[in-house]
């Protein structure tokens, strides 16, 4: 017989939100347990009862789904948006399952955004102390100098503390543009954008083209893929060997 468990665990198990924020849903009177209004506190089977938000079912069984989706420019990383914005759920509809972003990508940014139902997963590797490698290819202008790649490699000053140190490297450079490709191992706020504005460098294009071994490839915009198992235990693989660090 399948244990009871607090209702917020199982809804951060299936990538639905945190612990914190699934609290938050409870006590706003969005979560159903067997088509009941749930408490703060309720608990429930995994697989057995059957656990709704705002009268959509959500996944706790074993049906994991993990997508590479390549988001296109102008659409905001979050499932829904007061504001009205584009945003990749629009790009996920299809998907069965209730699937959530791993990480964020910004507004103006494209290329992978990873997406899951596995809560667990999407921390291991979202998490900042995981160090799982992204790789970006970043058009600037008016170009690039030797002293400026440099510093986008050994760290820049960003709210009061240096960024971690990154991999940064000339893919080609014509006069008034350069393409850098960088690779990072933290995840802070618009940090490329954030940190090339420090050096006086105008970013007119930022793709993000993989995150550990998973690479965007010719995946097309707006479309999405599943990752492989090999993909998926590579990242929770990188995800360990970086906490270790």
């Amino acid at each position: 017989m399948a244990e009871r468990e607090r209702l917020q665990k199982l809804l951060a198990q299936a990538g639905v939100a945190s612990r914190r924020k699934a609290e938050q849903l409870i006590l706003a009177g969005r979560v159903t347990v067997n088509g009941r209004p749930a408490k703060l506190g309720d608990s429930a089977r995994q697989g057995k009862d059957i656990i709704a938000l705002d009268g959509q079912r959500i996944s706790t069984g074993a049906g994991k789904v993990y997508l590479a989706l390549h988001k296109p420019r102008g659409f905001v990383t979050t499932m829904e948006d007061e504001r009205g914005r584009k945003c990749v759920a629009q790009l996920v509809e299809d998907v069965p399952e209730r699937v959530y972003p791993v990480g964020r990508l910004d507004k103006d940014s494209e290329g992978l955004l990873l997406m899951t139902n596995d809560g667990a997963f999407a921390n291991a590797v979202a998490h900042p102390s995981t160090h799982v490698a992204k790789t970006y290819r970043v058009t600037l202008r008016p170009g690039i100098s030797e002293e400026q790649l440099i510093r986008l490699s050994t760290g820049i000053e960003l709210d009061g503390r240096m960024t971690a140190p990154a991999k940064a490297r000339v893919l080609e450079q014509q006069p008034g543009r350069a393409v850098v490709e960088i690779v990072l191992y933290e995840g802070r706020n618009r940090e490329i954008r954030r940190m090339c504005e420090a050096l006086g460098l105008e970013v007119a294009r930022l793709k993000r083209i993989a995150v550990g071994p998973v690479r965007l490839s010719m995946l097309p915009q707006g479309k999405y893929r599943e990752l492989t198992k090999e993909e998926v235990s590579g990242l929770l693989a990188e995800s360990r060997h970086g906490r270790r660090k």
